[in-house]
């Protein structure tokens, strides 16, 4: 049996400011034990999304998407999904509303509701550590994650969007 709640952190944690959806995930798992009033929650991790994580999604009833981001404004930023067909199919690399458009091929239904939680990064060099804005940003990206994890519901979700 799958966990409701998909909380998706991806990233290279070798690529600077790349490693904040790892890291964010990290720091969510050492909080899920002293959160007894969560739901079940699975935490999932990869360098980047690729086709077979639409398999993931199956049996959930929300995901969250969390990625580090040049372009959205500090520190993070809440925004709905939907499925959509993405021009990178023959890659491995998928934006998440490519992933959601998948899972709508292969299983015929609706995908879960989702969400992405992008988080301000600026250097994203091999080899780089966390910049300032980055720690910054995930400090801030994590107590709105605390938030959503306490109301994993697509509607209270959207009013924090």
């Amino acid at each position: 049996m799958s966990a409701k709640l998909l909380i998706f952190g991806y990233g290279n944690p070798s690529r600077g400011d790349d490693a904040l959806g790892p890291q964010l995930l990290d720091l969510l798992a050492a909080q899920l034990s002293s959160q007894p009033g969560w739901p079940e929650i699975e935490l999932l991790t990869d360098f980047q999304l690729q086709i077979e994580h639409a398999a993931d999604m199956v049996n959930r009833e929300l995901v969250l998407f969390l990625d580090a981001s040049v372009s959205c404004p500090a520190p993070c930023r809440l925004s709905r999904l939907h499925p959509a067909q993405d021009a990178r199919y023959t890659t491995h690399e998928m934006s998440p509303q490519a992933v959601l458009h998948v899972f709508e091929q292969v299983y015929q239904r609706p995908a879960p509701p989702a969400f992405l939680l992008s988080v301000r990064g600026e250097r994203f060099e091999l080899g780089e550590p966390l910049s300032r804005t980055a720690v910054e940003s995930r400090d801030a990206a994590l107590e709105l994650l605390i938030q959503l994890c306490a109301r994993p519901h697509p509607a209270v979700w959207q009013t924090l969007s």
